[in-house]
């Protein structure tokens, strides 16, 4: 993954040197996609970024969606009518994950340029910013209670900070590659990590100590994510796979197999009866107990970064 970021950042660079629309011309893509997670319509589309956009989510609430890009910046619209309602600005590198608090009144950006910074939803102030990595932040996201972040790191490593006061509690040692995500189980209890090792890790997010190792991928582990239950789990690698596994033994549950490159996020529903993934140029969605392709949503014009449906269900948020 570290060489994909390395071409990012070089789009990045050409930006500055060419201007934004030559830029726009030659890579026509840079947005985010609202779709209908019944039909596979797409619904809107949020354009304002000047670069690739690496990921987008909805906040608890589904009324707004935030991204984080290539461009710099993570920004914010409304999920109804694709306006964009404020542009987060700080990070000196590009953005590669922005989340909500679980009440929606902060973010949390992770960012090429070594930090993670939280931010004011509803002003877009930077409130803080998590310092201590020497190489990449490549994710970010809250605890359920909102008082912890998970970091994960192209150092190999994963930490969890105090989201009020900043301070690093603990490192999450292990991995022998990039880790590319981290995400704390519906409880807190646990954290799932994913890494260019081409294994997902499971952690005690109190103690740090490591109880699973899932192993099975062909490739990089791009994401890994709990289900709303915590007892299963998602990965998606760059060997073109998603897999979801018993959060409990670690055994392998169900492949994911249908699309062409590599599988960069996947995630459930609220619900846990669906997937959806990102890959090549489509989001797909699929039965999670049978692991049936359900749709494919087309329409971007880049491969597809991340995928995430909103709290209800009814919709899903693509970047590209």
């Amino acid at each position: 993954m570290r060489g994909k970021l390395l071409i990012a950042l070089g789009l990045v660079l050409l930006s500055l040197a060419v201007g934004a629309d030559q830029l726009r011309a030659a890579s026509p893509d840079f947005t985010a996609r609202i779709w209908d997670a019944a039909t596979g319509r797409e619904l809107t589309v949020l354009r304002g970024h000047a670069d690739a956009v690496r990921s987008a989510a909805f906040s608890p609430d589904g009324k707004r969606i935030v991204t984080a890009s290539y461009d710099r910046t993570a920004r914010i619209w409304d999920a109804a009518t694709g306006k964009e309602l404020t542009v987060l600005r700080g990070h000196e590198y590009p953005v590669l994950s922005a989340a909500f608090s679980p009440d929606g009144k902060r973010i949390v950006t992770a960012s090429y340029d070594r930090t993670a910074r939280i931010w004011d939803a509803a002003t877009g102030k930077e409130l803080m910013v998590l310092r201590g990595r020497e190489d990449p932040v490549l994710s970010a996201a809250f605890s359920p209670d909102g008082t912890r972040i998970v970091t994960a790191s192209d150092d190999s490593t994963a930490g969890v900070w105090d989201a009020a006061t900043g301070t690093e509690l603990m490192v999450l040692r292990g991995h022998e590659g990039d880790v590319e995500s981290a995400a704390f189980s519906p409880d807190g209890a646990r954290i799932v990590t994913a890494s260019v090792d081409g294994t997902a890790r499971i952690w005690n997010a109190e103690t740090g100590k490591e109880l699973t190792v899932l192993r099975d991928h062909k490739g990089d582990v791009e994401s890994a994510a709990f289900s709303p239950d915590g007892k299963r789990i998602v990965t998606a690698s760059d060997d073109s796979t998603a897999r979801i596994w018993d959060a409990a033994t670690g055994k392998e549950l169900t492949i994911l197999r249908g699309h062409n490159g590599d599988v960069l996020s996947a995630a459930f529903s609220l619900d846990g009866k669906r997937i959806v993934t990102a890959s090549d140029l489509t989001a797909r969605i699929w039965d999670a107990a049978t692991g049936k392709e359900l749709a494919v949503l087309r329409g971007h014009e880049d491969p597809v970064l991340s995928a995430a449906f909103s709290p209800d269900g009814t919709r899903i948020v693509t970047a590209s």
